[in-house]
C-alpha cells in the first residue's frame, strides 16, 4: 500500500541570540510547509539551509542516542531528531517554538554552554572505581539479576534535556542535578564498584545533594530515553539509610516524619511533618502556618483525621519499609 505524505503550514517562532552580538535574545518568525515525514531535525535544517545560514544548533547521528540535538518545542525538552512534527502539531496546533534548553546559557540560538551540566556530572565520581587486579585470571561476572538492577540507569545519553528542565537547577547552581544523579544511581548499584560510600558522601550534602529534591517530576516528563531520574533520587535516598551515610537533618527528618505520619494517621500531618522536620526552627514558619490553617491546609493535633482503613495502611508501611531509619 503506497503511503501518502500529507503537508500542513506551520509558523516557527524561533529563538535567536549571539552572544558575541547581541545584548538580548529575540524571536524570528518561519512559516513553512511541513511534511507528514519530516522530524523537527528537518525543521531546524531547513530554516539554516533556506532562510538563514547563521542559525545554529547543535546535531550529529540522527539516530536519538547522542543527545547532541536536545531543544525545547513549545517548552518541552526534547530530541529534534527524534520528535515527529505531526506529533508536534498535534500536540501544539500549527504555531511552534523552537528553543535552547536553557535560555540564560545560550551563546549561539539553540547552542548553549553545558559547562555546568559536565562538572556536575564529573563530581559525582561518573565511572566504576574498582581494585583491579591487572592480569585477572577470570571475568568478573555479573549476573542478569544484577544487570537488572542498574534500571536501565546506564542508557542515558547525557543530552541535559532532564538537567535543564529541574527546577531546582535554575535556581541553586549548586544542586548536582537528575542526571548526575542517575549516573550516580548506575554506579552504586553496580556490583563491581567498591566506592560506594564515597559517592553517596557527595549525594548527601545539603544543598547540592538528593535531598534538595522536589518531587516534581519534571526530569521524568523530559527524558527522551525513559531513564526516569526521580526513580533513581528515591533509590539513592534508601541507600543513604540503608549504608548508614544520612545524618539527622531537616531533609532525612523529613523523610522519617513523612513515614511516621502516614503510619500514625494514614494521612500526611502537614503541621506535625514540619514541627518533626525542624523542631524549634518552625517559628520562622509561623505566618505561614497561619495562613495555612485558615484554608484548612493544616489541623490542631486533636482534631488531626484518620484514615478509614488505617489498618491496612499500617500493613503496608511495614511492608514496603525495608530501610531502618
Amino acid at each position: 500500500m503506497e503511503h501518502k505524505i500529507t503537508t500542513q503550514k506551520v509558523k516557527f517562532k524561533v529563538f535567536r541570540f549571539n552572544a558575541d552580538q547581541d545584548y538580548l535574545p529575540y524571536y524570528e518568525d518561519y512559516e513553512m510547509e511541513v511534511t507528514s515525514e519530516e522530524v523537527v531535525l528537518d525543521i531546524l535544517n531547513r530554516i539554516k539551509w533556506d532562510h538563514d545560514g547563521s542559525f545554529s544548533y547543535r546535531r550529529s547521528c540522527r539516530h536519538g542516542i547522542c543527545g547532541a540535538c536536545a531543544i525545547k518545542v513549545n517548552g518541552r525538552s526534547t530530541l529534534a531528531c527524534k520528535e515527529r512534527m505531526n506529533d508536534m502539531i498535534e500536540l501544539f496546533g500549527n504555531e511552534i517554538s523552537l528553543e535552547p534548553l536553557s535560555k540564560k546559557r545560550s551563546v549561539k540560538d539553540l547552542i548553549i554552554d553545558k559547562a555546568d551540566f559536565w562538572e556536575k556530572h564529573d563530581a559525582i565520581y561518573p565511572y566504576l572505581i574498582s581494585d583491579v587486579d591487572e592480569h585477572p585470571e577470570h571475568e568478573h561476572i555479573v549476573t542478569p539479576e544484577e544487570a537488572e538492577a542498574l534500571l536501565e540507569a546506564d542508557i542515558c545519553i547525557q543530552c541535559g534535556a532532564c538537567h535543564y528542565a529541574c527546577p531546582v537547577v535554575e535556581i541553586n547552581e549548586d544542586y548536582f542535578g537528575p542526571a548526575a544523579f542517575a549516573k550516580a544511581y548506575r554506579f552504586e548499584a553496580d556490583v563491581r564498584d567498591d566506592a560506594h560510600k564515597e559517592r553517596l558522601d557527595e549525594l548527601n550534602t545539603l544543598g547540592q545533594g538528593v535531598w534538595d529534591c522536589v518531587k516534581c517530576y519534571e526530569c521524568q516528563e523530559a527524558c527522551p530515553k525513559d531513564v526516569n531520574p526521580i526513580e533513581k533520587i528515591t533509590k539513592l535516598h534508601q541507600m543513604l539509610f540503608t549504608e548508614g551515610v544520612a545524618g539527622s537533618n531537616v531533609a532525612t527528618r523529613h523523610a522519617v516524619g513523612f513515614k511516621h505520619s502516614i503510619a500514625r494517621h494514614g494521612v500526611l500531618d502537614e503541621g506535625g511533618l514540619v514541627l518533626y522536620s525542624e523542631g524549634p526552627s518552625i517559628v520562622k514558619h509561623i505566618p505561614v502556618a497561619f495562613k495555612m490553617f485558615t484554608k484548612g491546609k493544616i489541623v490542631m493535633p486533636w482534631n488531626m483525621p484518620k484514615s478509614d482503613n488505617l489498618d491496612e495502611i499500617k500493613k503496608l508501611v511495614k511492608s514496603s519499609s525495608t530501610v531502618k531509619f
